[in-house]
């Protein structure tokens, strides 16, 4: 089927409008079947360079161009990627594994974002004000950064590419953007559509290779001023730390810890259903999956009894069977980090009641796939409790009353995503004054971002900067302040106020 839906062996990386044969490649492996689907360049610095010297170039005159001709681009592509909806879910589950309802989604998600920086094209609103001085006007514009450099994850490799890449695109940007390894596909086939759709060569450029030559290349590139990360805290902070060094803008969302609270008056039904799309979606494989349920303690056994009847119906297996619900795990790595916190847990003292265990016989002996886990009775400073796993692990958190559970989903370092059940709504007002995460969920789980409200966290989760919604606009753009006097004579600022 790979062959069919790709055409082509082995990726290009896509620089100045070109597709370059590569010098080195790697394999791109199928989670669910051990298979290898494409083959992947491993670029160097002299790629790096060459596309930021070719998106320098092209930024000059794509910034020319009057945003709403920028945006007529984007609408294209919206439309292109409804027409592609299905081969590019497909391909999209067969890189990364995650069933193919959820790829379908991640897809929609990435047609959503075209069409709504589409829409910011005749927006990129500044501000006028009124002035302190007589025939003196004042306002504020957006003014395009220039070359932005965006590093995206293998675990939603077209929603978050776009994400970035089109606030980036709309407002007058070049792009230099270097896709996970694990899953290049979506970058290839996202750049033959840019490319399609009349996109200036040199205003998207695509590196493929490890994040120690391409992302450092990138990072460390003086001609690159804003640096767009999604990935992991280690990385991010080494990502920050040599941006500040240069004085550029950087933009980091990193890992979380999220909670789903449920009350004691809370649809036990609903909550369910909600803990189980959180925790064990994309295999728990989200920064915003659940992996913590903070539960009231007068009904922990019914909601720990009834997510194990719900658990045992979910299906596991290769994501391109509608049937299958959870599909595997991205790499050996993942497994064994997954596997070493299971054994954190046991030692730890929390209960575990299902799961905790690599399926690797019959359908499952050639994929990487982990049972769906669920551990009882935990504490909020248990490891399990407070550390980012990446894989289909809950842990059920006991507490005495409301304000306990504020106290607990707030007690970790990551601040991304948080949900409360309950049917008070003096509660669910106090839940969104005191929860420190910057997205949060009223009787839903913990996913579930639309694109046109900002995306990102607090504390851990990153620095500050959002995806998404018109606040990304804010990643990729400088604010020019622009004073126009027409008195004819000079006036000066809080001086001549009188």
């Amino acid at each position: 089927m790979a062959e069919t839906l790709l055409e082509v062996k082995s990726l290009k990386n896509f620089i100045n409008g070109e597709w370059l044969e590569p010098n080195k490649t790697t394999p791109v492996v199928n989670p669910a079947t051990g298979e290898t689907v494409v083959h992947v360049p491993l670029s160097n610095k002299d790629s790096v360079n060459n596309a930021v010297s070719a998106a320098k170039q092209a930024q000059k005159e794509w910034a020319l161009v009057p945003a709403p001709q920028r945006a007529e681009v984007l609408f294209r592509v919206g439309n292109l990627m409804k027409e592609r909806k299905e081969k590019l879910s497909q391909l999209l589950t067969m890189e990364n594994g995650k069933v193919i309802e959820e790829a379908r989604g991640e897809v929609q998600e990435g047609i959503d974002m075209a069409f709504y920086m589409a829409g910011e094209g005749r927006r990129l609103f500044g501000q006028t004000t009124p002035s302190e001085l007589k025939d003196k006007f004042a306002m504020s514009v957006r003014s395009p950064v220039g070359v932005v450099g965006i590093i995206t994850p293998w675990n939603f490799p077209i929603a978050i590419a776009t994400w970035k890449s089109f606030p980036a695109i709309v407002a007058g940007n070049a792009v230099v953007w270097k896709p996970a390894t694990e899953t290049p596909i979506m970058a290839f086939e996202l750049a033959k559509i840019l490319e399609e759709a009349g996109l200036p060569k040199g205003v998207m450029n695509v590196v493929f290779g490890s994040g120690s030559e391409v992302g450092d290349a990138m990072v460390e590139h003086d001609n690159i001023r804003v640096i767009s990360f999604t990935g992991s805290n280690d990385t991010g902070r080494n990502i920050a730390g040599k941006c500040g060094q240069q004085l550029k803008k950087v933009s980091l969302e990193m890992g979380g810890k999220n909670a789903v609270i449920v009350m004691d008056d809370a649809d036990l039904d609903l909550a369910v259903e909600g803990i189980l799309w959180s925790a064990f979606g994309t295999s728990g494989q989200r920064c915003t999956a659940c992996s913590r349920v903070i539960v009231h303690e007068s009904i922990k056994e019914r909601l720990a009894e009834r997510l194990l009847v719900e658990m045992e119906k979910l299906t596991i297996g290769n994501g391109l069977d509608e049937s299958i619900k959870v599909g595997p795990i991205i790499n050996k790595a993942g497994l064994e980090k997954i596997k070493h916190y299971i054994e954190i847990g046991k030692s730890e003292g929390a209960k575990m009641l299902a799961g905790g265990y690599v399926m690797d016989e019959g359908d499952h002996s050639k994929g990487h796939y982990f049972a769906p886990t669920l551990f009882a009775d935990a504490t909020a400073d248990m490891r399990i409790a407070q550390e980012e796993i990446f894989g289909p692990v809950v842990s059920l958190i006991p507490v005495k009353s409301f304000e306990e559970a504020i106290e607990v989903n707030n007690g970790v370092t990551y601040g991304l995503s948080s949900s409360i059940f309950t049917a008070d709504v003096n509660r669910v007002f106090k839940a969104q004054r005191d929860l420190d995460t910057g997205i949060i969920y009223v009787n839903a789980g913990t996913t579930g971002a639309e694109i046109h409200l900002p995306f990102g966290g607090t504390k851990g989760t990153g620095n500050g900067h959002r995806d998404s919604g018109v606040a990304a606009l804010d990643v990729f753009t400088e604010w020019k302040a622009v004073y126009v006097d027409f008195s004819g004579k000079l006036q000066r600022a809080q001086i001549d106020v009188e």
